[in-house]
């Protein structure tokens, strides 16, 4: 089980969290994402170590950035 962090820049509401979620849980080995409105946190567990280049074209297919 691998978990990793990333800052989404953004985000205002409820949608954009729904948003974000569904993207990122359709990266392949997503077992759970947790995304934190007010802080921009988004916490990802997975079954083994995803790409950053994944989360990145996730998060902007649903229309955010990743902080860097």
């Amino acid at each position: 089980m691998a978990t990793s962090t990333y800052t989404v820049t953004g985000m205002t509401c409820g949608h954009c969290v729904g948003s974000v979620t569904k993207e990122i849980g359709k990266i392949d080995g997503v077992t759970s994402v947790d995304v934190d409105l007010a802080s921009g946190l988004v916490k990802i567990e997975s079954a083994a170590p995803i790409a950053d280049a994944d989360v990145v074209a996730a998060v902007d297919e649903a229309g955010y950035e990743v902080a860097n």
